[in-house]
């Protein structure tokens, strides 16, 4: 069995080499993301394995399916960058993995929202200095306040069980609300337009469908309420980034934490601190002081790893022994 695994990382590399000990699937490791351009790579390949900046258009399916690949195997939960009917129709399975670490999302979550409401960058970089100043790093007690969460998966739950630790109220929105759950836990389901009146944190984790992408725009941002803090660590399109900035211009938004970014397979994962940020904006989005930027490291646990690498060999095996892909994504 021969796998193209794209967009590889060292870290990728020590653990699908350590779970692939027992298994002996032979791994070929390409750095570049998948796209139009070294499909070729596939070649003699029998599975493709991709994360989620490869680009997966009817293009490069139609390609893979003429070199022989049978298997998209995306070791991510994300599968918007598939071209999912171009893979039926040239009869590629696609397989991913549901649940790597829905706790090592949350917990990023939070603390993007103890980072950004406590000011620890700014009193990190000031103490280094000798500035012991207290100016300009005033927070809030998140006790008390109300926190929109946007999608109620399981990484969601996880968040509002430690946001609730904190003490705060939880107002949610789901397009297939389960008000049996809501109703266990004390949450309160409810409109977008009532959550982003009453949040004070807003919190996004849905998947990115032509539904929610862009489901923070301008017209959702002049609803909010003015200072709310806003957190995504989900997908980078459901944010349009100029109407954050906007935002933030305007008060409105009082603090932005985003794990994530609308064009981020530009930059993120890469180390390109000696070259300028060609991406204005980007560029202007890293110039406030009350913005965050991770480069998508939200699921990056050890933990998160070993599952990606166990799910992702194990939906392999599966195919290849013709068993039922329990992970398949159709």
């Amino acid at each position: 069995m021969r796998i193209a695994f794209f967009d590889s990382k060292q870290y990728d590399k020590d653990s699908f080499n350590e779970k692939n000990k027992s298994l002996g699937y032979e791994i070929q490791y390409y750095n570049g993301h998948l796209n139009v351009h070294n499909a070729m790579l596939a070649q003699n390949a029998d599975v493709v394995c991709v994360f989620v900046n490869d680009i997966l258009n009817r293009e490069v399916i139609q390609i893979l399916a003429n070199l022989g690949v049978k298997l998209i195997a995306l070791r991510c939960a994300g599968f918007n960058n598939v071209d999912l009917a171009a893979a039926k129709e040239f009869g590629l399975k696609v397989v991913r993995v549901p649940a790597y670490s829905p706790y090592a999302v949350a917990e990023h979550t939070v603390a993007l929202m103890m980072a950004l409401n406590r000011k620890i960058p700014r009193a990190t970089w000031r103490t280094r200095d000798g500035n012991f100043s207290l100016n300009g790093l005033l927070g809030f007690d998140m006790h008390g306040k109300t926190a929109g969460i946007i999608g109620t998966g399981r990484i969601a739950r996880i968040l509002i069980n430690i946001l609730q630790g904190f003490g705060m109220n939880i107002l949610a929105y789901d397009i297939f609300p389960n008000e049996e759950y809501a109703k266990e836990h004390n949450v309160k389901y409810t409109d977008l337009d009532t959550l982003y009146k009453n949040s004070d944190i807003i919190s996004l984790h849905c998947p990115l469908t032509p539904e929610t992408k862009y489901i923070i725009d301008y017209d959702a941002v002049k609803k909010m309420k003015k200072g709310v803090m806003l957190i995504n660590t989900s997908r980078g399109q459901l944010v349009n980034t100029e109407a954050v900035i906007e935002g933030l211009k305007d008060k409105k938004i009082g603090h932005a934490g985003l794990d994530v970014y609308e064009e981020e397979a530009h930059y993120f994962f890469k180390d390109r601190s000696d070259k300028i940020i060609g991406d204005d904006v980007l560029a202007r989005l890293l110039s406030f002081n009350n913005v965050i930027v991770t480069s998508h490291q939200a699921f990056f646990t050890k933990e998160a790893l070993d599952n990606i690498s166990d799910t992702t060999l194990g939906n392999i095996k599966d195919f290849i022994e013709g068993k039922t892909l329990t992970n398949e994504v159709k």
